[in-house]
This record gives structure tokens, sequence and C-alpha cells, in this order.
């Protein structure tokens, strides 16, 4: 696969100045499971506007002290572990990098928002809730946003951990907000990416399948109940991350070849909004795993965590689609 057009010439711009080295006005939170620790949340990244600063899981563990997330890339710098991120919010770039332009292609712009931490709700070591606000480059605020985070241990004869992230995306009372990304602004190529994002790391090729199809082209797009990407750590070990949580309308983006990542996209096809006054709210599933699972083990912990879902809260979501 050819380099991504996002990332090709776009580095050096994206790493000057005096944010290239990460820091924070708070501590990062932490996970744990039975007294380890499992991941740390960076709430508050002082980060160049460029890279899209908003809160993000890095470094994700798994139990056996695997590292399975990456952060500032050196192909994609505003790729920061796991996060909650949209390239196009009423025409501002909270995704980082640069922004895709219909005719025109990847641009850099004066177009980058933030997402930001307004308060906490609750922090315990296994769950962490809190209070965000979505704005554009002038602070205004765009979407206002309740986030759950949690780290669930699993039981079954497998080395591993789920984290569940909930969050409720509110649109403003008097303004309805649209959610894009570079397919529907016009690029080829099954780019649809936006939403709930995981940047993996992998000493080796990635791999990844669901419960019908293998490899970046087929599940790429697909709307499977479940999809896993086995890799390799950086201390050699191999891991395996199986995802759930699909929304309505929602479409797994992939990438493998490129680098490793896989995310649920809100807009993969054609831009979703969020109506004045209206919530959209989602609830995702990561099974974080030592090993490199089969598919037969993979399909029995989506399962086990689909089940959970059911029982503990039903996906729901309040908005309008709008033709590309």
């Amino acid at each position: 696969m050819s380099a991504d057009p996002a990332a090709a010439g776009g580095d050096a711009a994206a790493r000057t100045g005096p944010d290239q080295v990460e820091t924070a006005a708070e501590e990062p939170a932490r996970l744990l499971v039975g007294g380890t620790e499992v991941a740390r949340y960076v709430v508050d990244p002082a980060l160049d506007a460029r890279h899209g600063p908003r809160p993000y899981l890095h470094p994700v563990r798994t139990l056996g002290g695997t590292v399975v997330t990456d952060a500032l890339a050196a192909d994609h710098v505003w790729h920061l572990g796991a996060s909650l991120a949209v390239q196009d919010v009423n025409g501002s770039n909270l995704w980082g990098g640069r922004t895709y332009v219909r005719d025109v292609g990847y641009t850099w712009r004066d177009d980058h928002g933030r997402i930001a931490h307004t308060g906490w709700s609750e922090r315990a070591v296994d769950r962490l809730a809190h209070r965000l606000q979505w704005r554009d480059r002038h602070g205004s605020v765009l979407l206002t946003e309740q986030r759950r985070l949690a780290a669930v241990p699993l039981t079954g004869g497998v080395s591993a951990w789920r984290l569940e992230m909930d969050y409720t995306l509110s649109a403003p009372a008097e303004q309805d907000v649209r959610l894009g990304s570079p397919a529907t602004n016009g690029r080829p190529g099954g780019a649809g990416y936006g939403g709930f994002f995981w940047r993996a790391v992998s000493a080796s090729p990635a791999s990844v399948f669901s419960a019908s199809a293998t490899g970046e082209e087929a599940v790429n797009g697909s709307a499977e109940p479940w999809i896993a990407l086995c890799g390799t750590g950086p201390d050699g070990r191999a891991y395996t991350l199986v995802f759930t949580g699909l929304g309505v309308d929602d479409r797994w983006f992939v990438r493998t070849a490129m680098y490793p990542g896989v995310g649920v996209a809100f807009a993969f096809e054609r831009p979703v909004t969020i109506a004045a006054g209206l919530q959209r709210q989602g609830r995702h599933g990561v099974v974080v795993a030592d090993g490199a699972l089969d598919p037969a083990t993979a399909a029995a912990v989506a399962a086990n965590s689909a089940r959970v879902d059911v029982v503990s809260g039903d996906h729901v979501v309040k908005q309008r689609s709008t033709s590309g």
C-alpha cells in the first residue's frame, strides 16, 4: 500500500515548535485490574494544536505487561493511543494532521480544535468518568460530552481484560452538529476514519480478522459484530485485541499494511448529523489479551463482551444521517 497522503510531507511541520515534547497540566490517571496497571489516561496533554489535543489512553498493556498502543508515531504524529476524535466537526478538525479538502486533497489549515477535559465525575482504580468539551480553534463549544472508562477483568482461561468506553455527545440546543470524514469530503480508498480509534503498535506486520473475513481490505468498512487484531509488542510477545460495539450506521476502519490501527468510524461513507439538542451515545469494548488468539477464541471473548453489554446498558443513538 502506498504512503498515506495525510502523512507524506507533514511530519516535519507537525513536529516543530515548543510542544513537540509532551507535558500535561494534570498527571495521567491509571486503570488497574487486580492491582496490575493496564492503562494510563492522559487527560490534558499539552500538544501542538495540529496534533488534535484530546484525552487518550497510552500506554495500554496486557496483563502480562506487553504494550499494545502507540502515540505520537513518526508516520502519523496525531495518532494518540486509544482516543475519541473526528476530523470534521462542523468544519473543525479535532483529529489532527492535515484536513482533506474536496477536489484539493490533504491541506494544512488553521482549523484545529481540541477536546478538553473540564472535570471529573468519578475516579477509581478500575473506572473513570469525566466531562469534556469539543471546541473549535476559537474555543467555542461544538459538543459537550460525558465519558466513562472501565477496566474489567475476564475469566475463562485467557490472560485478558476488557476496556469499556461509554460516552454521550450532546449538540447545543440551537445548532445541529455535522460529523464528517476524509471519505465524506471526497477522499477515495475507504478512508472514512473518525470516531473511537485505537492506534496499535506491532514489531511485525499485524493481522486482522472477523468471524467471516480476513485481511484489511475485507474487514475495512464492514459492519461485523466484532473484529480482532493480532500484533507483536515491543517486547516481542504476541497480543490480540478484540473490538466490539459498532453503533447504528457505524463501520469498522482498519489499517494493517500502512500501520496497525482499528477504529469505530462514525461517518465512513456519509456524514452524520447530531440534531440540535439531541445526543449520540456509544459503547465500545476492547478485549486486551496476551498471545495470538485463534478465531474461535476471539469469537468466544467477543460473545462474552456482548452479553455483558446487553446486561449493563443498551447502545442508543439519537441522530440524523445525511447524504454525502
